[in-house]
């Protein structure tokens, strides 16, 4: 693994903390809610008071914008985007997945405090498995020091992807049809409860593509930059240029592509599909595709 400018005192950080968190898991904890399903627990909290006071302590001139409500110095030129405990629900249920976020952020001289800069360096840290996602613009992904990149897979139909539903899927769902459709079109489609996760799953090459409504600037910072330097697409639903404020994800290694975008172009239209084909069909397409 290269030298890194950000990334290294940032991978020390989400280690400590995702430590502090395992401990927290191991024992328990207090949980309460921030909307009608939306969780927080006081693992969130002392996670997010440990990261912000470390990155004050190795970055002083940098600003600090975290789930948990710390928005400290946001008009300098290198802002941190923090999810203390990305995955709270799997967190409190005692389900293993989740993980610790930190995305960098460079902004140039001048720019609106609420308009994008360029994500330059995140980790992603899951403390259950030990696994370490670290990247800088530039200098590749990598996992525990190995430099990964995205999958080969190069047709839907073979594909494994991931998605995540909004907190308020209660009173509306709009990933719900999506969901179906590409359950019934792939090898299947997994739903871990962890964006960050997910992306840098797109990135090593676990997931083939990953989509996901409404999400916020600290569920993708790192792991938008993860995907792009493992050699993955990440963007909008219709492929425009991804960013942080868009509230949406579409990530792929790049070969599906074209498949998952006429698909989502087609349903957010309201085109009839074509027909999902029958296991027949599916090996002949397969066979094609292995003689090509």
């Amino acid at each position: 693994m290269g030298p890194f400018e950000y990334a290294n005192t940032a991978a020390e950080i989400a280690i400590e903390a995702g430590a502090l968190l395992k401990s927290f898991y191991e024992r328990g904890v207090a949980t309460e809610y921030k909307g009608d399903v939306d969780l927080v627990t006081e693992a969130d909290r002392a996670s997010e008071k440990l990261i912000v006071s470390r990155l004050l302590e190795a970055f002083p001139e940098h600003g600090i914008y975290g789930e948990e409500g710390t928005r400290d110095r946001l008009d300098g030129e290198f802002r941190w985007y923090v999810d203390p405990l990305d995955g709270t629900t799997n967190f409190a249920h005692g389900f293993p997945a989740f993980c610790v976020v930190l995305g960098l952020e460079q902004r140039a001289e001048g720019l609106a405090p609420d308009a994008d800069g360029e994500i330059v360096a995140g980790v992603v840290y899951d403390p259950l498995r030990d696994e370490l996602f670290v990247t800088e613009k530039g200098k590749g992904a990598w996992l525990n020091g190995r430099q990964i990149h995205v999958s080969k897979t190069r047709h839907l139909q073979e594909a494994l992807t991931g998605t995540g539903f909004p907190s308020k899927k209660r009173h509306e769902s709009p990933n719900i049809h999506f969901y179906q459709e590409f359950t019934l079109r792939s090898h299947g489609v997994r739903r871990a409860g962890s964006a960050a996760l997910d992306l840098a799953y797109v990135a090593c090459g676990r997931l083939d593509g990953y989509w996901e409504f409404k999400l916020n600037p600290w569920d993708t910072s790192a792991g938008s930059l993860l995907v792009t330097e493992a050699g993955g697409t990440i963007s909008h639903f219709d492929g425009g240029k991804f960013t942080l404020d868009s509230r949406e994800v579409f990530a792929t290694n790049g070969l599906i592509f074209d498949e998952m975008k006429t698909l989502f172009e087609e349903m957010f239209a309201g085109r009839e599909l074509t027909p999902i084909p029958t296991p027949a069909e599916f090996k002949a397409r397969r066979e094609a595709a292995e003689g090509q």
